[in-house]
């Protein structure tokens, strides 16, 4: 179920922009991963901008729900028997009707160009996996329709629901105005790990406000994980695709530079798993950075299908899923990363959460490796984003060090490519020295 607790999100005003601008010609698509709030504020929605709404869970609904959608040549009768299902009385362009995971009825979400050319009620329409093939196998994809991606909670919404609506605008301030902030840093450090440690999914937060006690919380995040395996076994009823997700917090601390996917099933292919992997960020549940192989500012057109690192898609998820075959007593990272003392081998929590803000923020994931002059070892940038007509490198550490081998010999390579200022994200205050920028970890919000 749904958290009962309605959050604040920033989705509701993507909502009220559709409703404005689309005037009941476009249905709208909203797609995610499992439990990060979709049906909750589409609910909120439904109420507070519409006389009526009629919200069908395809999960829940009778099978004679469902088969209405399979002839839709007589939509009065559709209308009509929907109605008496839900008891609800439907208002020509004042009601909303919204198709809750329509994956699990295709033939609603295809139904959609004849309900929007009808234009008596608004759609929106919610799901989780949607994206992916076998979902939509002989079914035509409405053009009328909008999408739009939701993500789970990020830092300001986190925020927002501690009842604090004050750090982000000074946070804003401080990125406008770089300065240090000395005393206040550290707190800053402290909440914002409280953040990575509890993730941005609704039940997550939900508990903690609830229990104040990691534990209720990380067994609340088991749950949703339980979940994504049972979505995985729909992409993929072999058992590779949870496989390959169990297998993220070991791949990212192997420190290798792409995720090795024989190591995780031997004898395993890249090239042979590429759709699967496609599919798997379809689904919201992790984030992939490819490897730019000639980096520019059109990174896409160097994207490396088989050499990619693969982040969990929310870092509170991450935290449970490292530690997921033992019992939460055994998870060291709750304690260690609160109290910033996070061993070296943890430092991809960082990376992940920075993955996850630059994905929520609109921004598709690139990285480069290449070997030094002496061949034994690699240079590393871990992100690379498109800022203008350069590239802007970002290296991130989970430590108070100043050292970018990597970062200097990245733009020493590609000078000519890349903006005046290159980023370290790190775990200590604010500095500018020359044309490094080193930010702490709460202000990659604003990259």
């Amino acid at each position: 179920m749904e958290p009962e607790r309605l959050f604040k999100r920033k989705i509701y005003d993507r909502l009220l922009q559709w409703k404005e601008s689309s005037k009941g010609k476009r249905a709208l698509f909203i797609e995610g991963a499992r439990r990060i709030g979709k049906s909750t504020i589409v609910k909120a929605f439904a109420r507070n901008e519409y006389e009526s709404f009629i919200f069908i869970d395809f999960t829940k609904c009778s099978q004679e729900v469902k088969n209405l959608f399979n002839d839709v040549s007589d939509l009065n009768y559709i209308f009509l028997r929907l109605q008496l299902a839900y008891g609800v009385q439907l208002v020509e362009r004042k009601s909303l009707i919204v198709f809750d995971e329509v994956q699990f009825q295709p033939l609603a979400r295809q139904a959609i160009k004849s309900f929007v050319e009808d234009h008596r009620y608004d759609y929106i329409e919610t799901g989780s996996l949607i994206s992916i093939r076998k979902n939509t196998e002989n079914i035509l994809i409405p053009s009328e329709e909008e999408r739009i991606s939701m993500y789970p909670m990020d830092y300001e919404e986190f925020r927002w629901a501690l009842g604090d609506t004050a750090t982000i605008p000074l946070l804003r301030s401080v990125w406008e105005h770089p300065q240090p902030l000395k005393e206040v840093h550290r707190k800053l450090m402290r909440d914002f790990r409280l953040y990575m440690l509890v993730g941005g999914m609704p039940q997550a937060v939900d508990a903690y406000l609830e229990s104040n006690n990691f534990e209720v919380v990380d067994h609340a995040k088991r749950l949703i994980l339980d979940l994504y395996d049972e979505d995985f076994s729909k992409i993929d009823p072999t058992g590779k695709a949870a496989r390959i997700f169990a297998a993220i917090p070991a791949q990212l601390n192997s420190n290798a530079s792409r995720y090795q996917i024989s190591n995780v099933i031997p004898g395993a292919h890249a090239e042979d798993f590429v759709e699967l992997i496609s599919e798997m960020e379809k689904s919201r549940t992790v984030n992939i950075s490819h490897h730019s192989d000639d980096p520019n500012v059109d990174l896409g057109s160097t994207e490396d299908l088989m050499q990619y690192k693969m982040f969990v898609g929310d870092t509170g998820l991450f935290v449970t899923l490292a530690f997921r075959d033992k019992a939460f007593t055994e998870n060291i990272i709750y304690e260690r990363l609160l109290s910033d003392k996070l061993a070296a081998n943890l430092g991809y929590l960082y990376k992940n959460i920075v993955a996850q803000m630059l994905t929520a923020s609109g921004n598709k994931l690139f990285y480069h490796v290449w070997p030094t002059e002496s061949g034994k070892h690699n240079y590393e940038v871990d992100f690379l984003l498109s800022h203008g007509t350069k590239i802007m490198p970002i290296e991130v550490k989970s430590s108070s060090y100043k050292t970018h081998v990597s970062l200097d010999a990245f733009c020493k390579k590609y000078s000519s490519r890349i903006t005046n200022d290159r980023y370290l994200i790190y775990t200590k205050d604010y500095a500018h020295e020359e044309s490094v920028r080193y930010i702490p970890a709460y202000l990659a919000y604003f990259l």
